[in-house]
């Protein structure tokens, strides 16, 4: 699970209500997680570096000149819809790249194993066994040294 992710950015909407609030201080700080978590080119990282105040707009000024109506700032109510949003991922989906290295595996495993075994472990990996891990590796056991060595070194390699 996600929890220290998750941690971090409950973090990040709590830092939104800070007396000294800096929009841009906040923003890199939650760039640095988002980016680590999702990757350089993530749209959630995109919607965080587009946050900005637009001092054009007269409600703004009205509401950011008292200081008492930190709830009504609109750029502070946004930031925390986006991170609530991207919590609510991370509750429910997981980790992104987790998924995406699992999809790797199974891909350079199916390399090695019958059709059969590979629907096995698809089966296997969608249930809340609790054994598992021990089903997997009676899957896996069949499976030569040299076949197991060779997926293990195309994983660090990709």
């Amino acid at each position: 699970m996600a929890d220290k992710e998750i941690a971090l950015l409950k973090e990040q909407v709590e830092r939104l209500y800070d007396k000294k609030f800096d929009l841009e201080a906040w923003k890199n700080r939650t760039e640095i997680f988002l980016e680590r978590i999702f990757g350089k080119d993530s749209s959630k990282l995109k919607m965080i570096q587009n946050l900005h105040y637009d001092y054009s707009s007269w409600s703004l000024r009205d509401t950011s000149a008292g200081g008492s109506a930190k709830d009504k700032d609109p750029v502070k109510m946004q930031a925390k819809e986006i991170l609530e949003a991207i919590i609510t991922e991370l509750e429910t989906l997981g980790l992104p790249h987790a998924k995406k290295e699992q999809q790797k595996l199974k891909e350079l495993l199916a390399d090695e194993l019958t059709g059969k075994q590979v629907k096995e472990i698809d089966n296997l990996l969608n249930t809340e066994d609790p054994e598992k891990t021990e089903k997997l590796a009676q899957i896996l056991e069949p499976i030569s040294k040299e076949s197991l060595a060779a997926v293990i070194s195309k994983l660090l390699i990709t």
